[in-house]
């Protein structure tokens, strides 16, 4: 499609062809608007030579004659609408055979009756470019926003993987603990059948649940015994530290507050804030459940990693108290019937 602006002056150059078995009129035709609008216009005697033209370069708009030797004007209409991008103006001397109505079905702009007088044809011809006009200034704006979006996007990503790197060169003996809290929080939002934007913003949260550690001092991330009380106090902080980081970040998807939320439990006994049931987002829920079975599953500095039935064990006694129903029996389809397999 040309790349028409909507101001008169810039309908040019406009690409017409022009099919008719009257040669005399086709001719006509070309000569009549390509003086009084300058557009480029081509002419074609028959619906062979016209769909080898259409084949060979780009026209805005085709006019034809519905009577033709070989092909109607009303097949070629149905053609160009399957395979090519142009408009097109239908005319006809035989105009108690066809309908408008009928034209307009086959795919056409317009349809005219012959005689052909001119001036109405460049006024028609004028219209449709101008609707042409507006119908990719409109699709320029889309793919303008669509490409735009995909620049956030891309950088974005890249914002999320600098963001769980600082955490991981933070916390080393953690390191991949977040990418595949991020996976199987995914995996497990894809069986629940969570729409695609939620799922997105899920695995972002995931890929980044654990930026507050940053703020935790490195001998007690990798201390290799069991921590005090006043020392997993100063964990239980990372969670309202993430928070702190990311709020002021204009995600599409609430991150921040996934990444507060993902030590809540559904019975209140979980932290910092002590939210219940449906205070704790959905999305929430299911990165606890994630966070909780990769981190059995994983080696910790103060453990060897215990195994995936573990786990999956721990999640089933906290069924409906400490974490979502659904979501505990979504992440044990995942593993006991699908096969999933936490990322290496």
């Amino acid at each position: 499609m040309n790349r028409f602006n909507i101001q008169e002056s810039e309908l040019y150059p406009a690409h017409i062809l022009i099919v008719d078995d009257d040669r005399s009129l086709g001719e006509m035709l070309v000569s009549f608007i390509s003086k009084c609008t300058g557009f480029d216009c081509h002419y074609c005697d028959s619906v062979k030579m016209a769909l080898q033209a259409l084949e060979e370069r780009a026209f805005d708009i085709v006019i034809t004659d519905i009577k033709m030797p070989d092909i109607s004007g009303l097949e070629l209409t149905r053609i160009i609408k399957e395979k090519y991008e142009s408009d097109v103006i239908v005319i006809t001397g035989f105009y108690e055979d066809f309908t408008y109505e009928q034209a307009i079905e086959d795919g056409a702009n317009d349809f005219i009756e012959k005689p052909v007088r001119p001036t109405e044809l460049i006024i028609r011809l004028k219209r449709i470019l101008r609707e042409r006009a507006i119908l990719y200034k409109r699709q320029k704006a889309e793919e303008d926003r669509e490409e735009s979006l995909r620049s956030l996007r891309k950088a974005l990503r890249a914002t999320v993987q600098a963001l769980a790197a600082i955490a991981e060169i933070r916390d080393p003996y953690t390191a991949g603990h977040q990418r595949r809290v991020a996976d199987l929080a995914r995996t497990i939002a894809v069986k629940i059948g969570l729409r695609s934007d939620q799922i997105d913003g899920i695995r972002t949260a995931g890929t980044i649940h654990d930026i507050g550690k940053i703020s935790v001092p490195a001998e007690i991330l990798s201390k290799p015994t069991k921590l005090s009380v006043i020392e997993f106090s100063l964990i239980k902080v990372h969670s309202q530290s993430g928070y702190d980081i990311l709020k002021d970040i204009d995600f599409p998807w609430p991150v921040a507050r996934m990444v507060l939320e993902h030590h809540e439990k559904m019975n209140g006994s979980g932290y910092p804030q002590g939210l219940r049931d449906d205070d704790i987002l959905p999305e929430s829920r299911i990165i606890a459940v994630a966070d909780v079975v990769e981190a059995i599953a994983s080696n910790r500095p103060y453990r060897p990693a215990l195994g995936i039935d573990v786990a999956l064990s721990e999640i089933t006694k906290g069924k409906g108290t400490l974490y979502d129903r659904d979501v505990v029996d979504a992440c044990l389809v995942i593993f006991r019937d699908d096969g999933y397999k936490l990322p290496s």
